[in-house]
């Protein structure tokens, strides 16, 4: 008889112990589903509670991480495009032996600086080229090479600013992301003091719409500034070679001029 009973007792316990964790799970579920959608029932909170600052702070952060990112690619592959075709023309400059060739070889809508800085070169010397058996002196001669020096410098000017376009607003939304994110998270404190001073309580139901708002402005800030900084320096350093190589090209375009048009 005890040892039925025994039984007994053990099957309803083993019973009452798998239909707890049947309902742990049951309410597992649903939290982590809730869990997922924190970030934005905390956004959709913000505007039904009139926190239309902490709201506008967000979808500002939001706008200047898409536009960084936009930034990044479009200048990552105009930078890559122009390093490589700059590297090809630089060999085939060498290779031939024929200025009139290269210029036509390249053409008008090439990405790479050092073949616009060439073309420029060649179309003002072309200008000046004298007649074949004229002899001219040294102030003619150093006008022309003036006047070449000077078209070189001008499109090597023109190809910078070309190559550093877009970039100073990566550096604009680096140094200004943080600040903005900051705001809103000063905002969102203020929203839970203004909160507790309504309500003449402090808790944590109280307090956590605010700060939860404050926090992700500042997280949203952040992911917004670091990507924009590291791009900044990153394409800081690819033109700066991009412009290294144009100086080299002008000073060894120059000195051809200068020993095989004007002796």
């Amino acid at each position: 008889m005890n040892v039925h009973l025994n039984t007994l007792f053990l099957m309803l316990a083993d019973a009452a112990e798998k239909s707890g964790a049947a309902g742990a799970v049951a309410t597992a579920a649903p939290k982590a589903h809730a869990r997922s959608g924190d970030l934005f029932d905390l956004v959709m909170l913000s505007v039904r509670e009139g926190r239309y600052v902490v709201f506008g702070v967000l979808i500002l952060l939001v706008l200047l991480s898409v536009a960084s990112w936009f930034i990044i690619v479009y200048k990552w592959t105009i930078l890559r495009r122009a390093k490589r075709e700059s590297e090809a023309f630089v060999e085939q400059f060498w290779q031939s032996r024929r200025l009139d060739a290269i210029y036509q070889a390249t053409g008008e809508g090439t990405w790479s600086p050092v073949a616009s800085l060439f073309r420029a070169g060649y179309v003002e010397l072309s200008r000046l080229k004298k007649p074949e058996g004229s002899s001219g002196d040294a102030a003619e001669v150093e006008g022309g090479l003036e006047n070449v020096e000077r078209a070189l410098r001008r499109a090597s000017g023109s190809e910078t600013t070309h190559l550093e376009r877009l970039v100073p607003f990566l550096a604009t939304i680096g140094s200004t992301a943080p600040f903005v994110g900051l705001f809103g998270t000063v905002w969102g404190i203020m929203d839970s003091f203004r909160e507790i001073a309504v309500q003449q309580k402090a808790g944590l139901d109280t307090v956590a719409p605010g700060i939860s708002e404050a926090l992700i402005a500042t997280a949203i800030g952040l992911v917004a500034a670091i990507p924009a900084v590291m791009a900044y320096n990153y394409f800081l350093a690819k033109i700066k070679v991009l412009i290294t190589e144009m100086e080299n090209f002008s000073n060894d375009f120059l000195n051809i001029v200068k020993r095989h048009f004007f002796k």
